[in-house]
């Protein structure tokens, strides 16, 4: 098998379905995705495998349903089903609501880091949220976008926050408040998604 095929040397790329523009903003939300995928993939070798078993088999699962996810994005106009499935949104809530359990209660926000398990899931998280925004920029574009797709993300990243969390207290390692912070969450959950 050869690695390379030369058929994107003008710019271009093929998606399922057609040709596109390198930056296209399609392909700017799917790589997006991809991109996320590499920082899933070196975030588990952050996590020492006995101690975080269970969020491991999670981050496998993650990975393939994000494989899912950037094949979705390039596909146009119906050429294929869709693979992402609403089953993956209501089976990663049912784990962030054991998650929010394990660690210590929180009151306001945190910053990114502690160990480097928790810090290298923090970045998956905000590049979620990057992939999350080009997702709803093409949506407002193109009326063949995946809804699920847009609902993954945004369940992924609070996943992410959720996994972070958790880490840290595995390692014993206190998350480090924002100290501007204003009291913006009670019992684990932000004012607003009480209210």
């Amino acid at each position: 098998m050869r690695l390379y095929t030369r058929t994107g040397d003008k710019g271009d790329t093929s998606i399922i379905g057609g040709r596109v523009g390198k930056d296209d903003l399609r392909v700017e939300a799917y790589g997006t995705v991809d991109e996320l995928n590499s920082v899933v993939g070196l975030a588990v070798t952050e996590l020492d495998p006995e101690k975080f078993k269970d969020i491991l088999a999670d981050l496998e699962t993650i990975q393939h349903e994000l494989f899912d996810c950037g094949g979705d994005l390039a596909t146009v106009n119906g050429k294929r089903a869709f693979k992402l499935q609403q089953e993956s949104i209501e089976e990663m809530e049912k784990k962030i609501d054991v998650y929010i359990q394990e660690a210590p209660e929180l009151e306001r926000f945190i910053l990114p880091g502690g160990s480097k398990g928790s810090a290298a899931i923090h970045l998956a998280r905000t590049v979620t949220r990057r992939a999350e925004r080009l997702v709803v920029a093409l949506m407002r574009r193109e009326d063949d976008i995946h809804p699920v797709t847009l609902k993954y993300l945004n369940r992924l990243s609070d996943y992410f926050f959720a996994i972070a969390r958790v880490i840290n207290f595995r390692e014993g390692v206190k998350d480090v408040e924002y100290v501007r912070s204003a009291k913006v969450f009670r019992g684990g959950k932000r004012k607003e998604e009480k209210e």
